[in-house]
């Protein structure tokens, strides 16, 4: 991936309605060049992480000085500050990010990571939940082997449900072993706001068709639209 050739991905996904990416802040100056050359305008999430609390705190700090339009805590990282009683780390970033002015999310492969989180009274602006169905046949391996993201898509919807945030959904293709039109239908349908998938030049336009298709059509969705 060449400068020139990530820009031209970036100006198709703009042209294709999609305004928005989420990145790792470190490729952030790669999206800063892009916006000082006046090529586009797209905007990017950033995923926020630390080994501990320093390197959250300069993660954080090195996001919003780049440019960020909104953050988060990453959904791995999120998880092992529950598991390890950091839940104020989390809490902490939500109100750097929104000193900041811009929207304040939490991320979480696991579900209790995210009832955790509520239950300490935490309110982000957004919340960024792993889902996507196990009717693949790697879903059903004995032993987990980077091969299912959402462990318990069930009990994922009905909690989303009741929550009044945006949910912004990743890992909906299971990494490639859903194809979009599936993934993105069942995410839609199953209360996901915003779906946030990973995918190549040659895919952005099929899979925006595919997403305006599905929502110009009729859904079988029970969840409130939050954003």
């Amino acid at each position: 991936h060449t400068p020139d050739r990530i820009f031209a991905t970036f100006r198709l996904a703009e042209e294709c309605g999609i305004d928005t990416i989420l990145t790792n802040p470190m490729l952030a100056p790669i999206i800063n060049e892009y916006w000082d050359r006046g090529i586009g305008k797209i905007q990017f999430i950033a995923q926020c992480k630390g080994k501990d609390h320093k390197g959250l705190l300069e993660n954080i700090a090195y996001s919003l000085d780049h440019g960020a339009c909104a953050a988060y805590v990453q959904g791995a990282a999120a998880d092992e500050y529950v598991k390890a009683g950091h839940i104020d780390w989390i809490a902490e970033a939500l109100e750097k990010f929104r000193e900041a002015g811009i929207p304040a999310g939490i991320g979480g492969h696991h579900i209790e990571t995210i009832r955790a989180c509520v239950e300490a009274g935490l309110t982000p602006d957004f919340w960024m939940k792993t889902f996507h169905h196990h009717e693949y046949w790697s879903a059903d391996l004995e032993d987990q082997h980077d091969n299912v993201w959402c462990f318990d898509p069930d009990e994922t919807k009905a909690y989303m449900a009741q929550l009044p945030q945006p949910w912004i959904a990743f890992k909906v293709l299971a990494a490639g072993a859903i194809k979009p039109k599936e993934a993105f239908r069942y995410a839609f349908e199953n209360g996901a706001d915003i779906v946030c998938a990973g995918m190549y030049d040659f895919q952005v336009v099929e899979n925006a068709n595919i997403v305006t298709a599905i929502l110009d059509g009729k859904l079988d969705r029970v969840r409130p639209w939050r954003a």
